[in-house]
């Protein structure tokens, strides 16, 4: 029985890839001694460029496009869009549609810039880069396990050196410069493989690329059971057990189809892009077509347009909303009730909430309590009620309003309307049966009362609801009071966060901002913000390192949390924080990996904190690799280091603040 047990376990994995690990984040590269000029006609370009590439690839049967547009240099803009070859036409775009994001906020002034995931490339510049081999830069990415059969390590080193060797010959005589395969290591073990070039090259420099790549897996992933090598221009994959969709990748691997009649090719009867001819050469460059110029000129030029029109109304509309809240706050009503959410009487809110009496009473915020109510047709509600006295609370409100409107996501508490009348000024949210996070990990039993099952939900949930504030939204939010009491938990504990009285948005094309005021709770607060009032989102990302510590270890962060877990971690102790938890409990090597990337969070520098982004990949994916965190703000210094402002007691300062919207 026990010699099946391997098999049955084999027998268990997927036998396709993960469409969520095609966007998984590899590396980038931005040419920061290269910058363009703001609305300059480069950025025409560029723009234009990086809105075509995805949809063109993603059309293309072979997953793959190029394209210039510019009239002349300097001002043209190369690009180079490529899936893997065994990711669909939706998971192609999905990919590519992130890179385009990710590159217009990483690199959002370079001239030059490559983004590089598991599913798909995308490379930019100024200077044309077709058909030249690039494999000065090599990124690695290695299992954090050993393969199996430790003591018959040179078999399998033979096995891989053999299949990756055959991948490479296999893949550069491909159509799509596409292989994979598998070879058997053990009776129950296969170990599988994929090499892939960029199809600009010629097929001696996608040889050469992939040799490369191959000679230095047993230098960067030794007895690693999985390990990945990216060049800009080739890449190389093995794991033990299948990652590829082999149906995808046998299509991608058979010959190209013969051209249709009179044009480029036909798939399933439908026009794709064309794939462009392949240099002859590593050095080779390319003709920019007539074609190309007659289609990018006017482009650039309506982009242009559309530009400087979008900001005569965003300025004309900026200038008309100053002179509505000038009017004795009315600018503020106008604004709320022409932003969307649905507008209730206060009779129905009365009757809902049985008038706002003390039975129905929930909780007590900063600017007033919350009830629960039960409107006509049996929906359960709940009505934050403002204090009539403050207008710290009606900004707030407006603030909250306008913006919620516009965002929708399941990570966030949904606002479904507002009432202002008769002086009331109450916002309507879905109610959630489980309040709000507090009241379930702190306390001395909090340890029995979530499983970290159900811990770990919460803190990806959370991870996703920030990460599309600061990148997938409609607006570029920082909520700027992360903090558990504003998580609020619906009835499968699934996490929403709340309460955005406090957040600001900004364009997409701001890093970061200064405020005269410091708003938010003492402790959560990144030191940037706290001391010299500048906030960004990685000030949102302090304060979810800051929450992760919350959740994983039950203490509240008042409670000198920040200092306790960095003084075990420092000391190789840090596994002692999880006495609360069963000895036996299973999910312990992830509660570990979450307080290293808790910490990761509070890094006193806010660029070394990564990006919510960034988080969601290490939460999801054991392989991939983190740093080692510096030691965070706030904490004691030791002999001879400068001491740091002490942070004063807990408590949420200067409620409220108006947002300027503004578009993404």
């Amino acid at each position: 029985m026990n010699s099946l047990l391997p098999l049955i376990l084999l027998l268990l994995l997927p036998a396709t890839t993960n469409a969520d690990d095609l966007g998984y984040y590899i590396t980038s590269a931005c040419s920061y001694n290269t910058n363009y000029t703001r609305g300059s006609a480069f950025q025409a370009n560029r723009d234009a460029i990086l809105s075509s590439l995805p949809a063109a690839a993603a059309a293309s049967s072979s997953g793959f496009a190029e394209n210039v547009t510019g009239a002349a240099p300097p001002d043209l803009a190369y690009g180079l869009a490529q899936c893997r070859g065994d990711a669909s036409a939706s998971e192609c775009r999905s990919c590519l549609d992130g890179a385009a994001r990710d590159m217009a906020a990483e690199c959002p002034a370079q001239k030059s810039a490559v983004l590089i995931y598991e599913g798909c490339l995308l490379r930019l510049s100024n200077a044309s880069f077709f058909g030249r081999v690039k494999t000065s830069r090599a990124t690695y990415v290695c299992s954090p396990h050993k393969a199996a059969a430790v003591a018959a390590q040179p078999d399998f080193n033979s096995s891989l050196g053999a299949l990756m060797s055959g991948l490479a010959e296999k893949a550069y005589g491909s159509p799509r410069m596409f292989a994979v395969g598998a070879v058997n290591h053990t009776p129950y073990e296969k170990i599988h493989g994929m090499a892939r070039c960029t199809q600009d090259l010629s097929r001696d420099d996608c040889h050469s690329c992939l040799a490369k790549a191959v000679r230095i897996i047993p230098d960067c992933c030794p007895g690693r059971s999985g390990g990945r090598i990216f060049f800009w221009s080739c890449s190389v994959r093995f794991e033990v057990g299948p990652f590829y969709n082999i149906q995808l990748a046998e299509a991608a691997m058979s010959p190209a189809p013969a051209p249709a009649p009179g044009g480029g090719p036909l798939v399933n009867g439908s026009d794709h892009y064309p794939v462009a001819p392949r240099s002859t050469g590593s050095g080779s460059s390319r003709t920019v077509r007539n074609t190309a110029l007659l289609v990018s000129i006017p482009a650039a030029i309506a982009l242009l347009l559309l530009v400087i029109v979008t900001v005569c109304i965003c300025k004309n509309r900026k200038a008309h909303k100053h002179v509505l809240i000038a009017r004795d706050g009315h600018g503020d009503d106008e604004e709320m009730r022409s932003s969307g959410p649905l507008q209730y009487d206060l009779s129905t809110l009365r009757a809902a909430t049985d008038n706002f009496s003390e039975e129905n009473k929930i909780g007590k915020g900063g600017f007033g309590p919350v009830y629960k109510g039960t409107l006509g047709n049996g929906q359960e509600i709940a009505v934050k009620r403002l204090a009539r006295i403050s207008q710290q609370g009606h900004a707030e409100m407006k603030n909250e309003v306008v913006l919620i409107a516009k965002l929708q996501h399941r990570n966030l508490v949904r606002l479904l309307g507002f009432c202002i009348e008769e002086g009331e000024k109450l916002l309507v949210y879905e109610f959630l049966s489980n309040k709000s996070l507090d009241k379930f990990i702190f306390g001395p039993a909090s340890q029995q009362e979530l499983s970290w099952g159900q811990r770990k939900k919460i803190i990806e949930g959370i991870g996703r609801g920030l990460m599309y504030l600061h990148e997938d939204s409609r607006l570029k939010v920082i909520h700027r009071d992360l903090k558990a009491g504003n998580i609020l938990l619906d009835a499968d504990m699934n996490p929403k966060i709340s309460d955005f009285g406090l957040a600001k948005s900004f364009s997409i094309d701001a890093s970061q901002a200064n405020t005269e005021h410091v708003a938010g709770t003492y402790g959560y607060m990144a030191p940037e913000y706290v001391e010299n009032h500048i906030f960004s989102s990685k000030s949102d990302v302090f304060s979810y390192g800051v929450l992760v510590l919350e959740i994983i270890t039950g203490k509240r962060v008042q409670e000198d949390l920040v200092e306790s877990v960095w003084k075990r971690w420092s000391l190789g102790s840090v596994a002692q924080l999880l006495d609360g938890y069963p000895a036996d409990e299973p999910g312990r090597q992830d509660m570990l990996r979450c307080i290293h990337i808790g910490l990761l969070c509070i890094q006193e520098d806010p660029q070394l904190r990564p990006s919510m982004a960034s988080v969601l990949q290490m939460l999801k994916h054991r392989i991939v690799t983190m740093s080692a965190p510096t030691k965070p703000a706030f904490v004691i210094p030791g002999p001879g280091e400068r001491p740091r402002p002490a942070a004063p007691e807990p408590l949420t300062i200067n409620e409220a603040s108006v947002s300027e919207l503004e578009p993404r």
